[in-house]
C-alpha cells in the first residue's frame, strides 16, 4: 500500500468529518474537546520544567553568600542586608532590611531604588494583604510606609509575600548574630545537592502516574461516535470501498478530530496560562511567562496525538467486520482472551524485580526499568478491565427492568463501558501506589523535633545588645503568654585570642536557670558549674578559684574589642545537667544576673521561651508583633512536633497539584464521554419512552451502566495499586504496610468524580427522553 493511497484515504475521512453537516461537526467537536483537554494538560506538563527553572533562576538572582568566613570591606559598592523573615498565619513572609553604604551599592532584583529609612517596597501580594482587613495584625508588625512594589523579576511567584525595608545602624557581626551580611553583588552559586535515589524514584513515579491517565483519555476520546461511524462505513462499502479503505477513512475522521483537538488544546493551555497568576494550588503559583513548553516536547505532542488517533482507530476496527449491509458488532461479540492481557502486568513486575531491595544505598534506580515497569502495570489495567467487565456482566441476569436494561447494554458493549472508566482506574491505581510509597518513606524524611512542647510553644531570639529586661517586658505583656523563660548565652575561655580551653556561660534568674539545670539552691549573685555533660570536657578544667577567663567581646556592641575578664570566685556551686525547653543540654557556667558585670551581659545571645494560651485568637501573631517591637532582628520561632524535608514536601505538593489537574481532566472527559454516549442512544431512549418506559427506569439504567463498570474498575485499580505499592516499597527497602485510610480515600475520590459526572449528565438525559427524538429529517 503506497503512502499516496494512505494520505488520500485519510484526507477523505477528514473531509467527511468536517463536511458531514451538523451531526458530523458535533461528533468532531466532542472528540476535539476530549482530546483538547488532554493536550492542554500535556502542554502544561511540558511547561513545568521551564517554570521550575525560572523560579530557581529568580531565587538564585536575589540570593547572596551568607555566613561567609571573611567579611567584605566597606566601600561605596557595598550593601548591608539583614534577614527579617516572619510568618503570618502559616504564610511565610520574606523580609530583608537594606542599608546602602555607597552610591554604587547593588540593588536587589525587582527594586528600582532603595527604600528610605522607615519605608519599604513590597510584593503586590503583600501590598494587597496589608491593605485588607485580614492584614491588620501584620500591619502592626510591618509599620513601614509602602513606597513602591517589587517587580516580577524579584519574586519567586505572583503570590509571594516579600518586602525590602530601609534601615540604618546595621552592624556585621555585632547585632547580627549571623543575620546581617555586607555584600557587593546579588546572585548566589547553585549549591543544590543531588537528589537521593528514593526521592528521584518518587519524581519518576509521580510523572508516570499523572501522565498515564492523560494518554488513556486521549485514546478514548478519538473513539467517540464509534457506533454511528460504523454504520456510515457500511454505507461506504455499498459504493465500492473495501474493508481496509473504510478503516483508513475512519482513521481520517479520527485524525480530523485530533487535529481540531490540538487547536483547542493549545487554546485551553493559553487561557490557563493567562489565568496562572490568579490560581494558587497548595501554596504554589507561577507567572504566565514561566509556562513556556519546551519546543521539542511540543513538537512531540503535536505529532504523537494525531498518530495515536490513527493507530487507536485502526486497532479498534481490527476486530470489526464492516459489510455493505451492516456491522457485525451488532451481534454478541466473541469472548475476550485473558492470557495476553496478563502478560502486560507480569512484564511490568519483571522489569521492576531486579531493583527490589536496592534502597538508597546501592546506587540509583534504573529509570528506564522504573518507567517501563510502571507503565506496563498501569497499561495492564486498560487491557484487563474490558475482560473483567465482560466476564462479570455475562453472569448478571436477574433483576428489575432498569437492571436488565443496564446489564443487556453492558453485555453488548462492554468495551465501551470499560473505556469510560479506564482512565479513572489507572489514576486511582497510581494514586494508591504513590500513597503507599509516600506513607512508607515518610518517616525517613520527617524528624521528630527535640523541642519540649509541654514547656514552651514558641521561642524568641533576642539580638545581642538588646536589654534582656526590655525583651522580657515586651513579651510578658503579650496577651496569651502564660509563662516565659529567658536565658542568655555567650562563650568564655582561658586565653585572649585562641584559648586552649573553652566553655559556655548561661545567664538567667533562678527560675530560668532551673529550666536548664538541676540547682541545689539559688539566689541572685550565685554562680553554678555544670560538669559531666557528654560534650563538655573543659568546664572542669576552668572551674578553679582565681582563674582568669576571657568572655568573647566580639558580639558586644559596647565592648568595642576590649577584653572582658571574669575571675572564677570561690564557692561556685555544682549543678546537675538538664535539657532546656529546646531540648539542648547545657554545660559550662550558670550565672544569676547579679553575678555578671554589665559589659559581660552585653555579649549575651538571649532566647526567651514562651508558653502560650492557644485559646487566645492569633496568639502567635501577637507574639511575633511583640518580638518586632523588641528589634527588627528579633526572630520569633513557632515550634512544631515534627519537621519534614523540603524536597520531600515539594514532591508531595507537586503530586497534589498534578492530581488536582488530572481529577479535573477526569471529570471533564468523563462528562464529555457520557454526553456522547447519550447522544448515540437518543433514538433508542426516545423509542423506549414512546412505548411507555418510565423515565425513572431509564435514569436508573443509565446509573447502573456507569456504577457497575466503575465498581469493577476501582476494584481492579485497588489490586494493581496495592501490588505496585508493595513492589515500590520493597525497592526502597521499606517495610510493607498499607495505609487503608489513604487507599479507601483515593478509591472514594474516584467514585465521587464518577457520581458527580453522572449527576451532571441527568439533565441532558431527561431532555433526550422525549418521543420527538424519533423524528428524522
Amino acid at each position: 500500500m503506497s503512502a499516496r493511497q494512505w494520505s488520500r484515504d485519510l484526507a477523505m475521512g477528514a473531509r467527511f468529518a468536517v463536511t458531514g453537516g451538523r451531526e458530523a461537526w458535533v461528533r468532531v467537536l466532542l472528540t476535539a474537546v476530549g482530546v483538547g483537554l488532554g493536550v492542554a494538560l500535556l502542554l502544561l506538563t511540558t511547561a513545568l520544567p521551564s517554570a521550575l527553572d525560572a523560579r530557581h533562576q529568580r531565587e538564585s538572582a536575589r540570593g547572596y553568600l551568607m555566613y561567609s568566613s571573611t567579611v567584605e570591606k566597606k566601600s561605596d559598592r557595598t550593601l548591608l542586608i539583614a534577614i527579617s523573615d516572619t510568618t503570618f498565619r502559616d504564610e511565610d513572609v520574606r523580609g530583608r532590611l537594606v542599608e546602602p553604604e555607597g552610591s554604587r551599592a547593588p540593588l536587589p532584583p525587582g527594586v528600582s531604588t532603595f527604600p528610605a529609612v522607615g519605608d519599604m517596597v513590597v510584593s503586590p501580594a503583600l501590598d494587597r494583604l496589608l491593605k485588607s482587613p485580614e492584614g491588620r495584625l501584620l500591619r502592626e508588625r510591618l509599620d513601614h510606609r509602602v513606597s513602591g512594589t517589587i517587580a516580577d523579576s524579584g519574586l519567586v511567584d505572583p503570590h509571594e509575600l516579600a518586602y525590602y525595608a530601609g534601615s540604618h545602624g546595621l552592624t556585621v557581626g555585632a547585632l547580627s548574630t549571623g543575620r546581617v551580611e555586607r555584600i557587593d553583588t546579588f546572585g548566589s552559586e547553585d549549591r543544590s545537592e543531588a537528589m537521593d535515589p528514593v526521592l528521584l524514584l518518587l519524581v519518576l513515579i509521580v510523572f508516570v502516574v499523572l501522565l498515564m491517565p492523560v494518554g488513556v483519555f486521549i485514546a478514548a476520546a478519538v473513539r467517540f461516535g464509534g457506533e454511528r461511524r460504523d454504520r456510515r462505513l457500511a454505507a461506504l462499502r455499498l459504493v465500492g470501498a473495501d474493508g481496509r479503505m473504510t478503516r483508513r477513512i475512519a482513521a481520517g475522521e479520527a485524525l480530523a478530530g485530533a487535529l481540531v483537538g490540538l487547536v483547542l488544546g493549545a487554546g485551553f493551555f493559553l487561557i490557563g496560562r493567562q489565568l496562572a497568576a490568579l490560581i494558587m494550588l497548595f501554596r504554589i503559583s507561577v507567572f504566565p511567562g514561566d509556562l513556556n513548553p519546551t519546543p521539542a516536547l511540543v513538537a512531540l505532542v503535536a505529532l504523537a496525538v494525531p498518530a495515536a488517533a490513527v493507530v487507536v482507530t485502526l486497532l479498534a476496527l481490527r476486530g470489526v467486520v464492516i459489510e455493505p449491509l451492516g456491522v457485525v458488532r451488532t451481534a454478541r461479540p466473541s469472548r475476550r482472551r485473558l492470557w495476553w492481557r496478563l502478560l502486560l502486568p507480569l512484564g511490568g513486575l519483571a522489569m521492576l524485580y531486579p531493583m527490589i531491595g536496592q534502597g538508597r544505598s546501592n546506587g540509583d534506580f534504573n529509570e528506564y526499568l522504573v518507567i517501563g515497569g510502571v507503565l506496563l502495570l498501569l497499561v495492564g489495567i486498560t487491557a484487563l478491565l474490558p475482560w473483567v467487565v465482560e466476564a462479570v456482566v455475562a453472569r448478571l441476569n436477574s433483576g428489575g427492568v432498569a437492571w436488565q436494561l443496564a446489564i443487556r447494554r453492558l453485555q453488548l458493549s462492554s468495551g465501551s463501558a470499560a473505556r469510560l472508566v479506564n482512565g479513572i482506574a489507572v489514576a486511582v491505581a497510581g494514586a494508591i501506589a504513590l500513597q503507599m510509597l509516600f506513607a512508607g518513606v515518610d518517616n525517613d524524611y520527617t524528624k521528630v523535633s527535640k523541642n519540649d512542647l509541654t514547656r514552651a510553644q514558641m521561642s524568641v531570639d533576642v539580638p545581642v545588645g538588646v536589654s534582656l529586661g526590655h525583651a522580657v517586658g515586651q513579651l510578658s505583656g503579650t496577651k496569651g503568654v502564660t509563662h516565659l523563660t529567658a536565658l542568655g548565652r555567650t562563650d568564655l575561655g582561658d586565653g585572649r585570642d585562641e584559648p586552649s580551653n573553652e566553655s559556655t556561660a548561661t545567664v538567667g534568674d533562678c527560675a530560668a536557670l532551673r529550666e536548664a539545670a538541676e540547682l541545689p539552691s539559688c539566689k541572685d549573685g550565685d554562680v553554678f558549674a555544670v560538669e559531666g555533660v557528654e560534650w563538655d570536657t573543659t568546664t572542669a578544667k576552668l572551674d578553679r578559684p582565681g582563674a582568669r577567663l576571657y568572655i568573647d567581646p566580639s558580639q558586644g556592641p559596647t565592648a568595642k574589642g576590649k577584653e572582658i575578664v571574669w575571675t572564677v570566685p570561690k564557692g561556685v556551686k555544682p549543678a546537675g545537667s538538664r535539657k532546656d525547653p529546646s531540648g539542648d543540654e547545657r554545660g559550662g557556667f550558670l550565672f544569676t544576673p547579679g553575678a555578671l558585670s554589665g559589659p559581660a551581659a552585653s555579649t549575651m545571645r538571649a532566647t526567651v521561651y514562651l508558653q502560650l494560651d492557644e485559646s487566645v485568637p492569633d496568639v502567635r501573631e501577637l507574639v511575633r508583633n511583640s518580638a518586632a517591637r523588641i528589634g527588627p532582628l528579633a526572630d520569633a520561632n513557632s515550634w512544631t512536633a515534627t519537621t519534614q524535608s523540603q524536597k520531600f514536601t515539594s514532591i508531595r505538593t507537586g503530586l497534589s497539584i498534578g492530581a488536582a489537574c488530572v481529577l479535573l481532566l477526569i471529570g471533564a472527559s468523563l462528562l464529555v464521554s457520557q454526553l456522547e454516549q447519550l447522544r448515540e442512544r437518543k433514538k433508542l431512549l426516545s423509542a423506549l419512552v414512546a412505548f411507555g418506559t418510565r423515565r425513572r427506569t431509564l435514569s436508573m439504567s443509565v446509573l447502573w451502566q456507569t456504577a457497575i463498570p466503575i465498581a469493577l474498575g476501582l476494584g481492579l485499580a485497588m489490586v494493581v495499586g496495592l501490588t505496585l505499592g508493595t513492589v515500590l516499597l520493597k525497592m526502597t527497602g521499606t517495610s510493607v504496610s498499607v495505609d487503608w485510610a489513604s487507599v479507601l480515600s483515593m478509591t472514594g475520590i474516584g467514585a465521587g468524580v464518577v457520581l458527580l459526572v453522572t449527576l451532571l449528565s441527568l439533565p441532558p438525559l431527561i431532555r433526550l427522553m422525549r418521543p420527538d427524538g424519533l423524528r428524522t429529517e
